[in-house]
């Protein structure tokens, strides 16, 4: 009993420290020309497979023609997907312009 539950141990301390954040960078056009920034979140479910709502950049990017969005599963993101066992599995897309 005690070999098994070393080995659920592990093999839960594994999947816990082997996770990664991914985090994607999209340029627009030339790219920002400033610092002004808008960040939403966008809402999945069942470890992210049914996108429940999404961010749309180019409403975020406003009118401006040249901006970057930078799409990541932050820390913040995982520890909610954590506590929510990844039934809720949330990313933030932030767009410089």
């Amino acid at each position: 009993m005690k070999k098994m539950f070393t080995r659920l141990s592990v093999v839960f301390a594994a999947a816990v420290l082997l996770t990664s954040c991914y985090s994607y960078t999209s340029v627009v056009g030339n790219g920002a020309q400033g610092q002004q920034k808008v960040t939403k979140w966008n809402h999945y479910v069942i470890g992210g497979l049914a996108p429940v709502g999404v961010s749309d950049s180019k409403a975020m990017a406003g009118d401006a023609k040249d901006y970057n969005v930078h799409t990541r599963h932050s820390f913040v993101n995982m520890l909610v997907g954590g506590l929510t066992f990844g039934l809720y599995s949330p990313t933030t897309t932030t767009v410089t312009k």
